[in-house]
């Protein structure tokens, strides 16, 4: 059963073994955290994964704060 956290970012136990990820994609919030903490930039993230939007990575940062 899919669960909203916030905004567009879920938790289904079926997907990624539970781990919060963008809704619609198999992408964790980990990953896109990990990548900008590796000083990668949100361009060349959106390249890398053609699934996410600009709005998918703002909600991460928001989902932190």
């Amino acid at each position: 059963m899919k669960k909203i956290l916030y905004k567009n970012i879920v938790v289904d136990s079926n997907v990624m073994v539970g781990k919060p990820v963008i809704d619609g994609t198999r992408i964790p919030i980990d990953l896109i955290i990990e990548l900008m903490s590796q000083g990668i930039s949100t361009n060349e993230i959106l390249e890398d994964y053609p699934n996410l939007k600009k709005e998918d990575i703002l909600t991460v940062l928001e989902y932190l704060d």
